[in-house]
């Protein structure tokens, strides 16, 4: 069992049936300056092909460069209140995912990270619970420090904490998950913790279009997501300016979606 995405979907339910998964670091421009014209450095090459599956690797993103702001980022903010729900179906079992922006923080490596609440229930019943942390730096670009995870029982007692990980504790390491200035063909790791969470992804388009109950765009961005823990597998994420992720599917491997079905702010 593994560590899950930082936005869970897909591979938090992969996990529960023991499928690996992981994440990726991007690298991080240096300076300070607007979140608007500024944006680390990701990797360029073809687009949405298995070739292209590289990415950038830096050190632990600099304490003094996040000053405790709001992640406000447009492709992926998390201003308290704001809550997200997503339907799907997980081998047969339809799937359900409610996930909140909340008003805590947690200090990790000196930064103030926002803690998300996410929710996955499967039949409808809760099988699983987590805590995400995420910070924005100076720039506008949004890492992913961690999270505490639970895989519940039918009862609702915890079978294990599998997946849990923090920046700074054995190894890991936080990563980029949403750059402050997309560019088509930028890459990045969203995290790092050896063997267990080493996603990656890479922006493939800034203008898709997607239309789910959530949300609706003609200029959505589309991104892919792999993991070398999971090379067989590819997923295909978009985002929409002002809620974030509104539709996750796999474009190889087993069949999978969940979609953005309410967002409120």
């Amino acid at each position: 069992m593994e560590v899950s995405s930082a936005r869970a979907s897909f591979r938090r339910m992969r996990r529960l049936i023991g499928i690996p998964i992981a994440l990726f670091i991007g690298a991080l421009a240096a300076g300070c300056g607007s979140h608007k014209g500024s944006s680390p450095t990701g990797s360029s090459g073809p687009m949405g092909t298995t070739s292209a599956k590289s990415s950038p690797v830096t050190t632990a993103p600099d304490a003094s460069n996040f000053d405790g702001h709001v992640v406000d980022n447009p492709w992926f903010p998390l201003v308290p209140g704001m809550t997200w729900a997503y339907r799907g179906v997980k081998d047969g079992e339809p799937a359900r995912e409610i996930m909140i922006a909340t008003s805590k923080t947690k200090m990790i490596q000196g930064v103030s990270s926002t803690v998300v609440s996410d929710k996955l229930y499967l039949s409808g019943k809760l099988e699983e619970q987590t805590l995400d942390y995420y910070a924005q730096d100076k720039d506008g670009n949004v890492w992913y420090f961690g999270e505490d995870t639970a895989e519940l029982k039918p009862n609702g007692d915890v079978k294990n904490t599998e997946g849990s990980w923090q920046a700074g504790r054995d190894g890991a390491v936080a990563g980029i998950f949403m750059p402050a200035d997309p560019h088509v063909g930028q890459a990045f790791r969203q995290e790092y913790y050896k063997g267990q969470a080493e996603d990656h992804f890479r922006i493939l388009s800034l203008n898709e279009h997607v239309k789910t109950l959530g949300a609706s765009s003609d200029q959505a961005m589309l991104t892919m997501e792999w993991t070398p823990l999971e090379p067989d597998v590819i997923d295909h994420k978009y985002y929409v300016r002002g809620i974030g992720t509104v539709l996750e599917k796999t474009a190889k491997g087993p069949t999978e979606r969940n979609t953005l079905t309410s967002f409120h702010k």
